[in-house]
């Protein structure tokens, strides 16, 4: 009888956990399973998070009624203070963090975009806690990105412990994020594309089964467990006739326009309260009683509005109470994010673009009656569209409005509309939300496609040791001893203290066709590049544009530009082949081609 050693019972579980390590690298279905797997977790987690928002509504506002505080007809007068109490909440937690956090917390598209899909457990689900205590408290912002976060943290994490290639990492990262946006709206296209367009920043074929295998998981996982949002019921819309697009294409350009008045507002708003004497802890508080202000003048004001959307979408009020919704909403989100409040402008820009389009669409009834024009066409598509000015994203805002109505008039009318908000975005402005309060952090990337392969692609990384060296002060003959003709091609030239003071080519020193230079002087008139290095922490780009600029064939790398102490040697020839080397293995993973 053979009993198995202690030493082989230990090794059994690393040779599992190794033998599937293998096989989900090495096969697209064993990704897809996985996906599938991390899929129906994350349905579960926004169902956690959307039904513990929903019990703070019913605590804090007394709505019991499922519709959300946004959709009551009236709030107490004490419901004033609580998104103060929701603000104070938020800025002990920031005090507490700012004690020993100094860096910022990365989003999915910023670890896609920077990080090769890595996320933090902690910071993602710090901000998960101060997403649900925003919206839970009534601040005018949505759980969507306290949803993806946590999506796209369970699938980074599970990357992390196959140890996936880069762009598997991304494409789980897609998966989270697709699983969380297909749970919460019910709509598993929406998820798959939304991953595509703002998580993952391209389709390709090999990232769509996982993908979408994750969004159909977490829906069904959502609805299994009670689902998340109230569906979207309508009667059946009117057809629009090709001579109203050009209503809807108007209405895309003016949500592209309000999408980036929107985005300017926040900013604004905070540097706004970042120029106020207030302590960064009190902010939110202050921000808290403005919104408590508002959502008392209209409830629709507050949290994310999934009840007033339903109110606008089947029982509009007038032209002016539609108006005076659309300015205090906008202001309410705004206020929430430039105070402090943590979460999205997914869902506002939702509710936002639907009461826009109910206002075209009165106007354009009250100029033309009689006209066959139906509103709640003209509302979803501007829903639609101002979300794709906002959000980024016009495939995911048709589908979604195909999804969740089941009407392919609406999805052909949206898609115009959305192309048409977004280009004017994208020409007027160049950010979505997202992308642009990265861009005030001091952040270059517009989009999630990813570009961290070229700041971890360093000088330091590409450099070789140093070549030979000589004292700046050597002279011509002695040069001319020491480097005989063919022994190198270059000398780097260091002064009496060591520091980097310029590369004399060797042939230069036996072509002295200048009189004034003779055998005994110095070197130092034959010194190039004097002032033209690289250090190691520039990427393969700045080294590229500054090979460019001294149209030299090779650098110095010195440890700083003060020290000037020279640690390495580095060619144009062999940046640009490392360059071209990882540039086409993106454009590999970008296609869904294994490396």
């Amino acid at each position: 009888m053979n009993i198995p050693s202690p030493l082989a019972a230990d090794l059994r579980p690393q040779r599992l956990k190794d033998w599937l390590r293998a096989q989900v690298r090495a096969r697209e279905f064993n990704l897809a399973i996985l996906a599938l797997i991390i899929g129906g977790v994350g349905g579960a987690v926004v169902v956690g998070m959307s039904a513990t928002t929903k019990a703070m509504h019913a605590v804090f506002f007394g709505v019991t009624d499922g519709s959300g505080v946004s959709a009551a007809r009236a709030l107490p007068l004490w419901s004033l203070l609580i998104p103060a109490a929701g603000g104070a909440a938020l800025g002990v937690i920031s005090l507490l963090l700012g004690r020993w956090r100094k860096r910022q917390m990365v989003d999915p598209i910023e670890a896609n975009a920077l990080h090769g899909g890595r996320m933090s457990v902690r910071d993602s689900l710090i901000i998960a806690i101060q997403t649900m205590i925003s919206n839970g408290f009534g601040a005018s912002v949505g759980l969507e990105a306290g949803y993806t976060q946590m999506g796209s943290m369970i699938a980074s994490r599970v990357g992390v412990a196959f140890r996936l290639r880069r762009q598997d990492m991304r494409t789980l990262v897609g998966c989270g994020a697709a699983a969380a946006i297909g749970a919460a709206f019910d709509a598993p296209i929406t998820g798959a594309f939304y991953a595509f367009e703002l998580i993952i920043g391209s389709y390709a074929i090999g990232t769509m089964a996982p993908v979408m295998a994750a969004a159909v998981s977490a829906t069904l996982a959502a609805k299994a467990l009670g689902g998340v949002t109230l569906p979207l019921e309508l009667a059946p819309l009117a057809s629009a006739p090709p001579s109203q697009y050009p209503i809807f294409l108007a209405l895309g350009f003016a949500c592209g326009l309000l999408g980036i008045a929107l985005m300017r507002s926040v900013s604004k708003i905070e540097t706004l309260f970042n120029r106020s004497p207030l302590p960064a802890p009190l902010r939110p508080v202050v921000g808290g009683l403005l919104i408590g202000g508002l959502g008392f003048i209209t409830p629709q004001a507050l949290a994310a509005g999934h009840g007033a959307l339903h109110m606008q979408l089947h029982s509009p009020g007038l032209l002016y109470e539609l108006l005076f919704v659309f300015v205090l909403k906008s202001l309410a989100s705004a206020i929430s994010l430039g105070s402090g409040f943590r979460g999205g402008l997914f869902f506002a820009s939702l509710f936002l673009g639907a009461v826009l389009g109910r206002i075209v669409g009165g106007v354009l009834l009250f100029a033309f009656p009689g006209a066959p024009i139906d509103p709640t066409l003209v509302a979803l598509t501007g829903m639609s569209a101002l979300a794709v000015a906002i959000i980024g994203g016009p495939l995911t805002m048709t589908f979604l409005a195909l999804e969740t109505t089941g009407d392919l008039t609406i999805a052909g009318v949206a898609l115009a509309a959305s192309v048409i908000a977004s280009l004017t975005v994208r020409e007027l402005f160049g950010y979505s939300f997202s992308t642009w309060r990265l861009h005030l952090r001091g952040e270059t990337i517009r989009s999630a496609l990813d570009v961290g392969w070229i700041r971890s692609l360093t000088v330091g990384r590409m450099m070789r040791p140093p070549s030979e060296t000589a004292p700046s002060s050597l002279t011509v003959e002695a040069f001319r001893q020491a480097f005989p003709l063919g022994s190198t091609t270059r000398v780097i030239a260091v002064d009496e203290a060591g520091r980097y003071a310029g590369i004399v080519l060797v042939a230069d020193a036996y072509a002295i066709e200048d009189s004034t230079i003779r055998a005994e002087d110095s070197i130092a008139p034959l010194l190039k590049l004097t002032n033209t290095m690289l250090t190691p922490l520039m990427n393969v780009k700045q080294a590229i544009a500054i090979f460019e600029r001294s149209e030299s064939e090779a650098l110095v790398v010195v440890g700083d530009q003060q020290s000037r102490k020279v640690v390495g040697f580095l060619t144009e020839a062999f940046a640009l082949r490392r360059y071209s080397e990882e540039l086409d293995l993106a454009r590999r993973g970008a296609i869904g081609e294994k490396a």
